[in-house]
């Protein structure tokens, strides 16, 4: 019998390779995530029920049939019970109530009143803009006992971030009922107000969390409430004064 050609072989352990390629190619593309799913930075879509939406939701008047005019964020507290939002969305605590992750009318996680709020003086003075963050307490609005973190979990609250530094906003325009997101890289408008180029971030975006890096590095607000037009939105940027709010709120809490 003749020897087989070498080139036949070559062919032959060439075509076992590339085989195995193509299985292992099959495999992996199972497990990876699909890359589609999270939009490029500047666009916006619907933001997927996960456990960073969780801890955004809707405020409300009065319950959930009084329609949700802003959104708001669970941030993490000694006592649990910590949520951040723009200081203009607060005119009527009393009133205002929170749903985490708020989705199609319904409030998984339950609904919760503010049991107290930090505001600086500098916005319950005069409404500067460059104050427009705000920290409240809440408690269940059945009357139970539990902790609004323990439930969805809390975002850090992080300041001193770069000029330029990328963030989520995550928000709930008034006529929809699942929330936006969109992520993109920041600039400073001014000295103590930041930019993000975002489209459809339209009224009831006010308070979104802007988060860099899982943390909040501000809310949708401040200089001109936030924005005149859904593509351009701003937030006060997070300074000493903020932080001091965060912290007073964090003891007062429970």
């Amino acid at each position: 019998m003749l020897p087989r050609p070498a080139h036949s072989a070559r062919t032959r352990r060439t075509s076992r390779i590339l085989l195995a390629l193509a299985a292992m190619a099959a495999l992996v593309s199972v497990d990876l995530p699909d890359a589609a799913a999270v939009p490029p930075l500047g666009v916006t879509a619907e933001a997927g029920s996960d456990a960073t939406s969780k801890r955004v939701g809707a405020l409300f008047a009065g319950s959930l049939d009084g329609g949700h005019f802003c959104t708001a964020a669970v941030v993490h507290s000694d006592d649990r019970d910590v949520i951040a939002t723009a200081a203009h969305c607060l005119d009527t605590p009393d009133t205002t109530v929170f749903a985490p992750g708020y989705r199609d009318g319904k409030a998984p996680y339950g609904v919760w009143k503010l049991t107290g709020v930090s505001l600086a003086p500098g916005w319950t003075d005069g409404r500067d803009p460059d104050e427009d963050v705000a920290f409240a307490t809440v408690a269940p609005a059945d009357g139970g006992s539990a902790r609004i973190e323990d439930a969805v979990g809390g975002f850090p609250v992080a300041t001193e971030q770069p000029d330029d530094v990328t963030v989520t906003v995550l928000g709930y325009p008034s006529t929809e009922e699942t929330p936006l997101r969109c992520a993109n890289t920041t600039s400073l408008f001014s000295e103590t107000q930041r930019r993000i180029d975002c489209p459809d971030l339209s009224g009831g975006t006010s308070g979104s969390p802007w988060l860099a890096n899982g943390a909040l590095a501000g809310v949708l607000g401040g200089y001109e409430g936030g924005g005149s037009v859904p593509e351009v939105s701003y937030s006060a940027v997070m300074d000493d004064q903020a932080l001091e709010l965060y912290r007073e709120a964090a003891v007062s809490a429970g």
